[in-house]
Formats: structure tokens, C-alpha cells, sequence
């Protein structure tokens, strides 16, 4: 009996866990309550503050100075009169031509837009009815097959169906031949041939050569969706023993005791540039969203969840659930139990229309905060998840000025951002969710302003999958979506079937429905997008609720594998409605049920990255354990006294994926970002002040964000008459060690330490373990766009 309460009360306990900082979300709301000329002055970094200046707690108000003159010929705040100048307008719309002809233009644009929709949805209806048709036919053992495939309820159980149906069908035999004009099969033989001949006869060098040369993105095609559209379950037989024997290669030169420890070294780290990695990428699509859900189930379930994981709006709540817990945990809360905490659309009507009627939008901005903070564990910031779970968490956000371009939130973009302000600004959607301000954590775990207190807002309406810039961070180059928008559903069409799903007719060979009508939705889809093209390129689209809509539809929103949750037309009436543990448990089997046939293609790729990865882990760790040998770390070890700040317990960590006795951070991807964020270079410096700070003393910037933190979260009972409140004190102690040269000029061999360096891109070996570091020790300087890049220079 206990034993099969176990999960149950294991769920229980993880989701009465409460994370609300109640002192955070008053952050949060006084910040949403200020005004841009409030933060156009705390940001200036030519007029810093005077500690003990009363500061106005109203945001129309400006702060009092202490000014003075420089003699007494030199007027205080001299009055200049400036000659009024002609207001100009400046209409880039002025031509008459333009302003004639824009309405009807569009207005024809949009009946052809209409009409070639119209025309879509008949094609893919008959495309379907051709298809349920076929599947009819579909009788006696053929048809027992197709049902048990289609009832798996594992992976296990779906592999197993799969491969009795592709030998039913007589797909084995197109494995067997090595012919196919989608790929160099020749070139891959050869490669398969030469790994096993120089493995075999022990040929170090020879095997590394031709390692360094297939090791490649897609080398000679054999990572083409078609090749895996064809049967059910798997490819071409010399494709897997391709990557067979790739993976048997890449253990035998990390096994081989003919190379250095340096010479492995760098073979595995061109490797891992040179293959790129994999990442998840989670769409938005508000209540379409928590398809997400069974998607995520079936990667962990099966071992192939990646590092990398990036989400946008309603992907991205899914995608900090995953990132700041470990694999335990999410095994325990992706079940239907989860329900419970998703909350988000419970209000009643006559509740969210008042508010709609009065901001302008659905949901309130701090309700919100609330009820995420589940889902990111409290406060948690980017570096913080990255620490605790090894994934590395990234979220599309746009500013709300229309000309700035996309930023993607991570842990080194943003490190010390709080992921529950990330996710908000995300779903900040017009009429949904009204920009928001991004929250930053400082040293002492209070929140302020990021950025200047600048709004953000949806960061699909640019950019849902931001597959640039990942590649950009962190090497990507085999990204997999899983795309749940409702506009970009509709016109999802694989005309030659895809990975795991062949086409249901003619033995997987032909073509959906018939070429003709595979043709037609082709030539109207591309179509369609040629006129949103124009519309956008021509300015025709006027801006509704403050946004230009016209990227909505011309995004790229497929990856190399790309997923896509089959709906139901009731999703479209509960788009904005919580789900139900029932619902939910559907959502869950649909969305485990459309990953299983990618999981395949994908793992074929995972097999690669991770015997790369644990090349590099081994490496690590031997260089790591040699450098600990080192007398300046063992003078080290002697001589300096770590302080450790008391914090609660931290739970057991995972880090994805680890090695036994590792007590390092998770190892970085190793790209040139990582490299210059881990090496301090002055475009990712963190935790440095101007140069001209001493120990003890805090920046001017810090001392901006503490001001704010002290002066604007106040009690209304303890402000004094006219709104004016008196900031508690902005110098804070610090805790850093002084300066290398001061503790030289101390002539004490226990105050003296060493500066610190390290063989991967990653913290000092000599800071505290991750289980022992508190969740508030980050600079309030890290964000990227917090600072002039004057004062990093």
C-alpha cells in the first residue's frame, strides 16, 4: 500500500511547495507602477546619487539635490532661454500616392488572401477524407497492427508495434538496400569501412584522422527527414551501422591510452564545434501550449532530453519547469495531477472584462508573477537554474519599442534575471498581458528593475523559434520543435510523409492524397506567404494594439525535426481555459504519442553528442585531478579561509549529464560565447565594478539599484507627509576579497591567494560547490544591457 502511495504523496509534497516572495511581487508591482523618466534618471550614470538623499516615492516628482557652486560669480541653475523651433513634421507616408491607393490595395490583397485560404482548407479536407478512406481499407491483420501501434501506451510498446508492422508491410527490404538518391551512400560506406578497418587493426592516428573529417552536421546527408519517412521505425541498415560504428570510433580514442590527455583534449572539443548540439525548442500557443507537456514526457522518459532548451510564452513556462527541476522531479510532475497548478485562466468573466475594459488587457501582470513561481521554483534566476539542473534555459522576449531587435534570455545574456519575469514579459501578448519589466536579483536577494526598467512583450511575434540565436551561444545546429501555434497548425502539410509516419498509401512510396493535390496546397501555401510578404514589405498593415503583426506568419517555425501535436477543433474554444486533470492526461498521451516516431532521428544524433560529451567530461576530470597536484593549489588549500553564507539546505542537484565524484558545475557547451563569458572579456564581464572602486565600496550602478530597492518598496505607514520617504542605507559592505596587489602590500602569506584559472570555460575550482552556494550570491552588475560598456572597457 505504501508503495503505490509513494508517487502519489511524492506529488503531493512537490506541488504544496510554495515559492511566492511576497517582498519580490511588491518589487514587481511598484516596478510595473513606474514611469520611463524614473529610470531615464536613476540610469544616468553622469549624476550618481547622494547617500542619505530623501528621494520622492512618486514617480511624477523629481529627486531634491545637493548642488553647489564653484565660486561666487557662478550662478546655481542659470536660466537659458531657447528660441522656440518649428515643430516639423516628418511623414515617411507623405506621398499621396501612397495614401490613396493603400486601403484598396490591401483590401484586394486581403479578398485574394481569403480566397486562396478558402481554397487551402478544400484541398487539405479532401487530402483527409483521401487518407481516412485508405485507412479503412485497412482490415483483418493489417488493421490489428495499425490499432496496436496506435494504443501503445510506452515507447517500449510503440518501438515493438512499429517493428512488426514495417515487416508486415514489407519495409525491411528498402532498409536493406543502401541505394537512395537523398543521401552520398557511397561516401558513407567508405567512411564505415575505414573507422572499422583502423579500428581493428589499431590504428590511433588513421581512426582520429578519419573521425575528424565525417564528424560533421548532416555529413554526406545521413540526417535527412526522408530517410527516416519511409518505414515506421528507423532507416537504411548502412545508416545505423553507420552511426554504430561512429560511436564505437569515438569510445576507442577516448579509451586509447596512444594520445595525450591534450591531444584528446582538443580532438574532442573540434568535435563538439564541429558536429553543434542539440536543443529543444518550445513554441507558444497559449492553452495549445500544454501539448508541450507529453512532448517533454516522452524525451525524458526515453533519456534524450537536451541541455538546451528554449521557450517562448506558453512554451516557455513549460520550458522553466523543466530547467529548474532534475529528472527526478519532473518524472513525478508530469502527470496529470499537475493540473493543479495551472491556474492561470480562473478568473470569472465579470472579472477579467472589468480589467480588460480598464488596462486594456486579460490577466493581471503580479496574479501572474504568483502563480509562476511554481513553475520556476520562486525567484530563481538563469544562472541559478543552469547550476542546480545543467540545462540551460533560454526565452524569446521583444522590447516593447517596435525598431529594437529580439533578445534571448539565458544565463549568460541575462544570468541574474528572475526566470518568473521572463516568462511573464513572453506571454505579454496585446490585449493578453501588458508589457512587463524585467526583474533582476542582487547580492542580497531583493529584486529591482533590468535594463532601465525597459518593457518587454511576446517574443513570437518576431521570432518563436529563435534558432539563430542559438546557434550564436551555444552551437546548435540540430534544433527540434515542437510547434503548437494555432495559425501555424493549420498549414503544417508533409507531403511525402515524415519521420515515423510514412504515407498511408502505396507502401509509403507516393504522395498524399495524389500529386495533384499535394501540388495545389504547395503552390497556395507559397502563395499566401507571397502576400503577406507584400503587405509587409509595401507597409500596407496598419498597427493594431501597438504591433506589427506582419512577421506573425513569415517567421521560420520548423527545425531539423520538427513535431506538431494533432488538435482537435474543441482546443480552438478553450484557448484561453485551464485544463483539467482529464484534459490534461489527454494532452499528455497526444503529445507522447507524435514524439515517439522523431525519437529515433533523434537519438541516432544523441549517441554522437554524448559520447563527445563524455570525452570532454573525462578530460576534464583528468585535467582537473592534475591540476590539484599543482603547490600553488595546495598553498592555496593552506592558506585561504572561504567564507560559506548560511542558507538553506539546498536539495540533491543533477547535472545533465555528470560523471561519478564530480563536483564541478555543469561542463559548458564550449563556444566562443561561453568562452568569452567564462574568460570576464569586457562584452560578458560579470561581477566586476568600474576600475576605480575600491574594496569595501560599492559601484555606482549598485548603488543605483540598491537606492531603488530601498526607496520605492516602502510601507505607506512609515512614509512621512507629502509622500516623502527616507531610503535606508546604500552602503553595504562588501564581501569580496581586496585586491591582489593590496594583500601583497599586506606582507601575510595567509591573507595572500592566487588568481584564479581553470581548464574549461567554467567558475573557479575555488568557489563553493553549487550544493553550498546560496541562490542570492550574483553580482547586480551581470546583465549585458544593465551597464555602459565604458565601464566594462
Amino acid at each position: 500500500m505504501s508503495d503505490r502511495n509513494g508517487p502519489e504523496l511524492a506529488l503531493e509534497a512537490l506541488l504544496a511547495q510554495d515559492f511566492v516572495d511576497e517582498s519580490h511581487m511588491k518589487a514587481f508591482a511598484h516596478a510595473l507602477k513606474l514611469d520611463d523618466s524614473y529610470f531615464d534618471y536613476q540610469g544616468d550614470a553622469a549624476s550618481p546619487p547622494i547617500a542619505g538623499t530623501p528621494i520622492i516615492n512618486h514617480p511624477n516628482h523629481t529627486r531634491i539635490r545637493k548642488v553647489s557652486a564653484l565660486s561666487d560669480f557662478a550662478p546655481i541653475n542659470l536660466k537659458v532661454k531657447r528660441r522656440s523651433k518649428k515643430r516639423k513634421q516628418h511623414d515617411k507616408r507623405s506621398d499621396y500616392l501612397f495614401l490613396f491607393l493603400r486601403w484598396p490595395l490591401l483590401f484586394f490583397i486581403f479578398l485574394f488572401i481569403m480566397a486562396e485560404f478558402g481554397l487551402y482548407v478544400i484541398i487539405r479536407q479532401l487530402v483527409n477524407t483521401k487518407e481516412w478512406i485508405s485507412a479503412c481499407m485497412w482490415r483483418g491483420r493489417k488493421g490489428r497492427l495499425r490499432k496496436n501501434l496506435r494504443s501503445a501506451r510506452n515507447y517500449d510498446q510503440w518501438k515493438e508495434a512499429a517493428i512488426i508492422l514495417d515487416e508486415y508491410l514489407d519495409f525491411q527490404e528498402w532498409k536493406k538496400t543502401d541505394e537512395d538518391p537523398f543521401y552520398d551512400w557511397k561516401l558513407v560506406r567508405k567512411v564505415k569501412r575505414s573507422l572499422r578497418g583502423l579500428r581493428d587493426s589499431n590504428d590511433v592516428r588513421g581512426c582520429l584522422g578519419v573521425l575528424e573529417t565525417c564528424i560533421r552536421s548532416n555529413f554526406a546527408g545521413v540526417e535527412s527527414s526522408r530517410l527516416y519517412s519511409e518505414t515506421f521505425l528507423g532507416t537504411k541498415d548502412l545508416i545505423e551501422s553507420y552511426f554504430d560504428e561512429l560511436e564505437r570510433s569515438l569510445m576507442f580514442i577516448r579509451e586509447t591510452p596512444e594520445l595525450s590527455v591534450d591531444e584528446k583534449r582538443r580532438f574532442f572539443k573540434s568535435a563538439n564545434t564541429n558536429l553543434g548540439i542539440s536543443a529543444l525548442c518550445l513554441s507558444g500557443g497559449a492553452s495549445f501550449g500544454y501539448y508541450h507537456f507529453g512532448v517533454v514526457k516522452a524525451f525524458l522518459d526515453a533519456g534524450l532530453l537536451p541541455r538546451v532548451i528554449t521557450g517562448t510564452s506558453a512554451g516557455g513556462l513549460i520550458a522553466a519547469l523543466v530547467c529548474t527541476r532534475t529528472d527526478e522531479e519532473l518524472k513525478i510532475l508530469l502527470v496529470p495531477g499537475l493540473a493543479k497548478r495551472i491556474t492561470a485562466c480562473e478568473e470569472p468573466f465579470n472579472v477579467w472584462f472589468k480589467r480588460f475594459w480598464q488596462t486594456g488587457a486579460r490577466f493581471d501582470s503580479v496574479t501572474w508573477a504568483k502563480k509562476s513561481s511554481f513553475f520556476t521554483r520562486g525567484s530563481m534566476t538563469f544562472k541559478e537554474a543552469y547550476t542546480r539542473t545543467g540545462r540551460i534555459l533560454n526565452i524569446s522576449v521583444i522590447p516593447a519599442d517596435r525598431h529594437s531587435p529580439t533578445k534571448l534570455l539565458n544565463y549568460m545574456t541575462a544570468p541574474d534575471t528572475v526566470i518568473w519575469s521572463a516568462i511573464l514579459a513572453s506571454a505579454a501578448v496585446p490585449g493578453i498581458l501588458n508589457p512587463v519589466v524585467l526583474m533582476q536579483k542582487l547580492k542580497d536577494g531583493s529584486i529591482v528593475p533590468w535594463s532601465w526598467g525597459s518593457r518587454f512583450k511576446d517574443g513570437s511575434l518576431r521570432v518563436d523559434i529563435p534558432i539563430q540565436a542559438l546557434n550564436q551561444y551555444f552551437n546548435v545546429t540540430h534544433p527540434v520543435v515542437s510547434q503548437v501555434n494555432p495559425h501555424v497548425h493549420l498549414f503544417f502539410f508533409a507531403s511525402r510523409g515524415s519521420a515515423g509516419k510514412p504515407v498511408a498509401h502505396r507502401k509509403g512510396k507516393g504522395w498524399r492524397g495524389n500529386f495533384l493535390l499535394s501540388a495545389g496546397e504547395q503552390w497556395l501555401k507559397h502563395e499566401l506567404t507571397k502576400n503577406f510578404k507584400v503587405i509587409r514589405d509595401l507597409e500596407l498593415l496598419p498597427q493594431l494594439l501597438g504591433q506589427d503583426w506582419s512577421s506573425v506568419f513569415l517567421q521560420r517555425f520548423e527545425g531539423a525535426v520538427t513535431i506538431w501535436p494533432r488538435t482537435r477543433l474543441m482546443d480552438w474554444f478553450r484557448i484561453l481555459t485551464d485544463p483539467d486533470p482529464i484534459e490534461l492526461e489527454r494532452m499528455i498521451r497526444v503529445g507522447e504519442s507524435v514524439t515517439w516516431p522523431k525519437l529515433h532521428m533523434v537519438e541516432n544524433r544523441a549517441r554522437i553528442e554524448k559520447q563527445i560529451l563524455l570525452g570532454r567530461q573525462i578530460v576534464h576530470k583528468v585535467l582537473k585531478n592534475k591540476s590539484r597536484n599543482d603547490p600553488r593549489q595546495f598553498l592555496l588549500q593552506k592558506t585561504i579561509q572561504i567564507p560559506v553564507l548560511s542558507t538553506p539546505a539546498q536539495p540533491s542537484v543533477m547535472r545533465t549529464p555528470s560523471l561519478s565524484g564530480s563536483d564541478s558545475v555543469p561542463l559548458s557547451v564550449d563556444t566562443d560565447a561561453e568562452a568569452a563569458f567564462a574568460r570576464a572579456s569586457p562584452l560578458y564581464r560579470r561581477d566586476h565594478g568600474p576600475k576605480n572602486s575600491s574594496p569595501g565600496r560599492q559601484s555606482d550602478k549598485d548603488t543605483r539599484h540598491r537606492k531603488w530597492a530601498a526607496g520605492t518598496v516602502v510601507d505607506e505607514a512609515n512614509v512621512g507627509g507629502g509622500g516623502l520617504a527616507v531610503p535606508a542605507s546604500l552602503s553595504v559592505t562588501s564581501n569580496d576579497p581586496p585586491g591582489f596587489l593590496a594583500r601583497i602590500r599586506d606582507k601575510s602569506i595567509s591573507n595572500l591567494t592566487l588568481p584564479s584559472f581553470s581548464f574549461e570555460h567554467g567558475p573557479s575550482r575555488y568557489e563553493t560547490s553549487p550544493d553550498n552556494r546560496p541562490e542570492t550570491h550574483w553580482s547586480s552588475e551581470s546583465s549585458s544591457d544593465g551597464y555602459s560598456l565604458y565601464e566594462a572597457s
